[in-house]
C-alpha cells in the first residue's frame, strides 16, 4: 500500500474512534435523572460556598 493509502485509513479510524467516545459520554450524562442532576448541582455550589466566599460573583455596573 502507499503511504496516503494508510494515512487515510488512519484518519478514517480516527473519525470512528471519535464517533464511539462521543457516543459514550453521551449516553452517560443522559442517564442521570433531574432529581441527580438538581443533588449534583447543589453540591458543586456548597462546596464553591465553602471554599471561596471572597469571590466576587459577577460584574456589576
Amino acid at each position: 500500500m502507499r503511504w496516503w493509502k494508510m494515512l487515510g485509513l488512519a484518519g478514517i479510524m480516527g473519525v470512528a474512534a471519535t464517533g464511539v467516545v462521543i457516543a459514550r459520554a453521551e449516553r452517560r450524562r443522559r442517564a442521570y435523572t433531574p432529581e441527580e442532576i438538581r443533588t449534583r448541582l447543589r453540591e458543586r455550589a456548597s462546596e464553591i460556598e465553602s471554599a471561596g466566599g471572597d469571590q466576587p460573583e459577577g460584574r456589576r455596573s
